[in-house]
C-alpha cells in the first residue's frame, strides 16, 4: 500500500500515523481536527492550536469529505427506524 490522496489536503500513508488520514505534510490526524470542529471550536482557534500547520481550506476539505462519507454511509448507522 502506498500514499493515497483524498483531495488537496488529506492523505493516508502507511508510514505515517499507521495509515490514518492526516493533513498533507503533517502528522495531524483528520479525526482529531474533526473532533475539534464537532466540539464547536472556532476554525481560527483550531488553526492556532496546531500552530498554523493546517489551514482554513484544509479544515473545510475535511468537513466536506466527512459530509460526503456520511451521506454515502448513513444507512449503516441507523439505530432504529424513524417513527412515521
Amino acid at each position: 500500500m502506498k500514499e493515497r490522496f483524498f483531495g488537496r489536503y488529506i492523505v493516508t500513508d502507511p508510514e505515517i500515523c499507521h495509515g490514518e488520514p492526516t493533513f498533507r505534510g503533517t502528522r495531524i490526524l483528520v479525526a482529531d481536527v474533526l473532533e475539534q470542529v464537532a466540539d464547536g471550536l472556532a476554525w481560527e482557534t483550531i488553526i492556532e492550536e496546531w500552530r498554523g500547520s493546517i489551514s482554513y481550506e484544509a479544515i473545510a476539505e475535511a468537513v466536506r469529505l466527512s459530509k460526503q462519507a456520511f451521506l454515502e454511509n448513513a444507512e449503516k448507522y441507523v439505530l432504529e427506524p424513524a417513527i412515521a
